[in-house]
This record gives structure tokens, sequence and C-alpha cells, in this order.
């Protein structure tokens, strides 16, 4: 047996201005064939799962194709349209295989395709045929379509947000292949799409409004000839049809049992509508509510959303926090122009900065500070545990770390940079026990790393591409009626 192995990732922010290129990718992960296995097999990532499940169960992994970039704008049409027809070329050069696993985000936008992981798992499924099985993992952010589930045998999402099962959905994937191939099961699948958009505020599954729905679906797996399941948190900035909250459920062989199933677990999810709304705390309360705590707090920058595809240069919260003059605290934008000022001054000198706010309006205007550069790095760094992405090695580029005079410390960095990984504040001689306030800019993404050192979390409601505050984003192209943008929405 052998089964073929498959990645295309990105979640695409419609509302940034950011475009995706073939460059993007290639500065994050753009690799064919063996190198595949070289860089992802041991990872904590999905891919890594595949290579795990078939291994242990004797099957011949065959990588093909695995692309990925840092979330962010939406991917031009020529730049989306080289990386599948690449990966199309490798698929039909390789010939026939018994099997592909792959691994679409579920939320991937090109200009001329908003349905990206649909149309290219449907040219997958044109080249390969109806016969050999295709089966994927998703994203828990993912917008799902029909034509994503109709051109898979089987989906399976992550259980946790912060994404600590990439591995294991992706083991649970390779497992349900193998017993495909063999023949000992006959995937059948079955989606609910209802008309509701989880807030990001409310997506982290450790948390009691979410519980519920994940112990109803956990319910379900004890069910005589239920294979798998899965809730799609979904992905609120993206700005089309699909965009929203789903449910899969898949089946051995039995239809009827996979609809009746999906559609009592959507119904649940409806029925919770209201828990999932959100609550957003604004900048002025955040700061009111530091100063009011003797703990160790994360500030979460939920506008400024990197790991969402924000521009990781927003400065609300920065700005509040250097007025307050509170601390000692620690934030990081993308700077490189900053970056390049503080190189030029040297360790130990002081300047007058302006940083942050440039790359677009959305994410406040750039602030000015007096500092004194502590430290150049090269910014990268690694981190050896489960996170959120299964990412193991960074690199946010040329680094400058400096401080304000009232303890406020800036990290400045010349690439965007998910807030996933203590190692990144570890990596440029930051003990991360020395800040009352650490800014992390994410929404549900950074606790995995920062619950190690944080008593609190405080998520804020900033502006930015990724505003928490759904009501804030101006849409054109989702569905209508959706709840909670339209509170009377029935299904």
């Amino acid at each position: 047996m052998r089964i073929g192995i498959l990645a295309f990732l990105h979640e695409s922010n419609t509302f940034s201005c950011q475009p995706t290129t073939v460059d993007s990718f290639r500065q994050n992960l753009l690799r064919a064939g063996e190198a595949i296995r070289r860089d992802l097999a041991d990872s904590h990532h999905e891919v890594g799962g595949f290579f795990a499940g078939l291994e242990a169960e004797g099957v011949e992994a065959v990588p093909l194709f695995a692309a990925r970039a840092l979330p962010s704008g939406t991917i031009p049409s020529g730049d989306f349209e080289a990386l599948i027809n690449h990966l199309l070329d490798i698929v039909r050069n390789k010939g026939s295989l018994d099997g592909y696993l792959v691994a679409p985000h579920g939320a991937t936008v090109s200009e001329r395709f908003p349905d990206a992981d649909g149309y290219w798992l449907s040219e997958l499924r044109s080249l390969v045929g109806p016969d050999v099985p295709i089966i994927g993992t998703l994203d828990a952010h993912a917008n799902v379509s029909p034509l994503m589930v109709d051109s898979c045998d089987a989906l399976v999402a992550y259980r946790s947000n912060p994404h600590l099962d990439q591995r294991e959905r992706g083991i649970e994937a390779a497992n349900l292949m193998v017993k495909t191939v063999r023949k000992e099961v006959t995937p059948t699948m079955s989606a609910q799409f209802p008309p509701l958009a989880i807030s990001i505020e409310r997506q982290c599954t450790e948390e009691p409004h979410l519980r519920p729905l994940y112990e109803a679906a956990d319910a379900q797996l004890k069910i005589g000839g239920v294979l798998s399941n899965s809730i799609l948190l979904g992905f609120p900035y993206a700005d089309v049809e699909e965009m929203g909250s789903s449910v899969i459920v898949v089946t051995d062989g039995n239809e009827m049992l996979a609809d009746v199933l999906s559609k009592q677990l959507a119904t649940t999810m409806w029925e919770m509508r209201e828990n999932f709304a959100g609550e957003f705390t604004s900048v002025a309360q955040a700061i009111e509510l530091c100063k009011e705590s003797s703990e160790r707090i994360c500030l979460l920058d939920m506008g400024d959303n990197v790991g969402g595809g924000s521009s990781a240069d927003g400065t609300e919260l920065m700005d509040a926090i250097h007025k307050a003059e509170i601390g000692p605290a620690i934030g990081c934008l993308y700077d490189p122009q900053a970056v390049s000022l503080c190189e030029r001054a040297g360790v130990g000198e002081k300047l007058t900065l302006t940083v942050g706010g440039k790359t677009d309006k959305l994410h406040g205007s750039p602030i000015e500070v007096e500092v004194t550069v502590r430290s150049l790095h090269d910014g990268k760094f690694s981190e050896p545990q489960p996170r959120h992405g299964g990412i193991v090695e960074f690199d946010q580029g040329k680094t400058a770390i400096c401080e304000t005079e009232h303890g406020l410390t800036l990290m400045l960095t010349t690439l965007r940079m998910v807030p996933f990984s203590l190692h990144q504040l570890i990596s440029c001689d930051l003990d991360p026990n020395n800040f009352r306030f650490l800014v992390a800019k994410g929404v549900n993404a950074p606790i995995a790393a920062y619950r190690d050192v944080c008593d609190q979390f405080i998520r804020v409601n900033t502006s930015g591409s990724t505003c928490a505050d759904m009501s804030r984003l101006v849409y054109q192209h989702r569905r209508t009626p959706m709840f909670p943008l339209e509170r009377e929405t029935n299904y």
C-alpha cells in the first residue's frame, strides 16, 4: 500500500491589505518529495501524524507536496494557480497511488477562488478519479464548504484550540485511510452548516461555553458505526460565502446515521448560540483591570491577532500601557524600520522612535517613544513542546529589544511573528517572569505557551483586521442572515 501526502495550509484574512504570495510560502514552508519527510515527520503537525500513522501500520508514505504560509491576506490568482498547478503536476507525474492523505487548512481564499480549498480538493478528485480514497484533516477554524466535503471521503478537524492535537488528528486520519484501503470500513460523510458564526473570543475549547458542545460530539463517537465527527468553529476574517461554523460526522457506510447525527450536533450548536456571541473588554477596561490586580497578566490583543492574519504592528494596547505607565510590561511590534534605527544606534544607546501602526490604518497610529536599546538578535528560536500550529522552528528576522524609562519593553522585529512560544522572549535573553504584563497578539493560540507564566488572561477588544467584534467588520460576501450579526436568524 502506498499513500500520497499533500498539504496546502493558509488562513486567509480578506480584511488584510498584505497579499500572500509564493514568496510568503517560501519564507515559511514550501517542500516537495522527501524534504517533507525530513522537515515534518517528527513534528507536532498533522503531516507528522500522517507519517507516524502510516508507519505504525507498515504502509509506505509517499510525500508529494507541502506548503504553508503565515496567516495574512488573500492569495493573488497567479500565485495560487502556480502553487496548485505545481501540486497537481506532482500528483500527475507520480502515477497511481492507493490513496491520498491531505491537509488543507479550510479557510484559504484566493482572488479567483474564494473557496480555495474546495477548488484544489475538487481538482485532486478529478485527477485521481472517484474510487481512490482522499481523507484529510482540517483546522478547527475552517470555513467548510459543500465542495470540500464532496471532494473527500472523510475530513477530520482538530478538537482543540489552542491546537495541541494536530499530530493526533493526523494519526487518526492515517488510520482511517489504512482501514479504508483495506476495505475494513467505508467512510460516509455528512456536514451541516447552521447560519452561525462563533465569535473568536469564544473559541477556546478549554473554556466552559464550548465544553458541552464537545461533550455532545464525544458522546456520538461511542455510537456503533461512527468513525469520526468534527466541530468547525469557523474563521470570521474571511469574507466569503462559506464563512461560519459547521459540523461533520463520518460513519461506516451508513448515510442515514451520518445525516441524523450531523443534524443533531448542528442543532446542539445552534441551541447554544447565545453562549458563542462573545464578550468584549475595551482597552480602557483592560488597563483598569491591570491596575487593580497583583497577578501576572497576559493581555491578548484580539484586533491584531497575528495568527489570524493581522499586521502585527497594532499599537492601541501598547500605547495605552505606555501612557498609563504600568509595568514592567512587554509587547512585540513588527517594525523593520525601527529595528534598522536601533541597529544603527547600537546597544546601550538612547533614541526616539516612532513605532508600529505603519502597515495600514486599521491597527492604530504610530506611537513615539524614547527608548534605550538593550540588545540585538537574529530572531531565530525553537519550541520543543507541542504548541498551537505544531511549529518547531521560528524566524522573526532581525530583532531589537528596547526599553522605555517607565518599564515598557518593546520587542521590534523585521518579520511578522505569531506569539506561540515563550522562547520568542527567552531567545532574546528576556525572562517572562520578570514582567507583570505581557501583551500577546492573539486570542486563544498564545494561551498554550503563556499559561506557564501568567496567572490571568484578558482578551482585549482592540481594533484591526481581526477585531473580535464582528459587527465592526464590513462584510460583502458572507451568507445572510447569520447569528449573531442578525440576531433574529432562524435555523
